[in-house]
């Protein structure tokens, strides 16, 4: 798949997780004991350790700042979901829900020309869960 189908996964995830976040904030201790975990794991990877550092500075502030980054639709923000620390929030049967649609989505797409594709890439983009 392309990139860009990556992508809108990565973000509806982290849109998904976001909402849970809302709802149930001791959810922040998914994420934490993650990024202990694989720190330890990968001890010997400074650039992983590097990405962890910087999610335990963003896990610092305030909910509303966590999950604006988390959703945040930018180059920054795409490049912390590649990492993102809240592996297990969603549950694998969630996962695979939003993997199925936009993989549905990402075949339709394919039919566009580059215009009417980032036309739709930016409707499917505002589709809820």
């Amino acid at each position: 798949m392309n990139h860009w189908y990556h992508d809108a996964v990565s973000l509806e995830m982290a849109r998904r997780v976001s909402d849970r976040l809302r709802a149930s904030p001791e959810l922040l201790r998914v994420a934490q004991e993650n990024l202990e975990r694989w720190s330890r794991l990968n001890a010997s990877t400074p650039s992983l350790l590097h990405c962890y550092e910087e999610w335990r500075k963003i896990l610092e502030r305030p909910l509303a700042d966590i999950c604006a980054a988390l959703c945040a639709e930018t180059e920054e923000g795409a490049r912390l979901r590649q990492n993102s620390p809240f592996a297990g929030v969603l549950s694998p049967v969630e996962v695979w829900e939003i993997k199925s649609r936009m993989r549905h989505h990402a075949a339709t797409l394919v039919k566009f020309d580059e215009p009417r594709r980032q036309l739709a890439l930016a409707r499917l983009d505002r589709l809820g869960p």
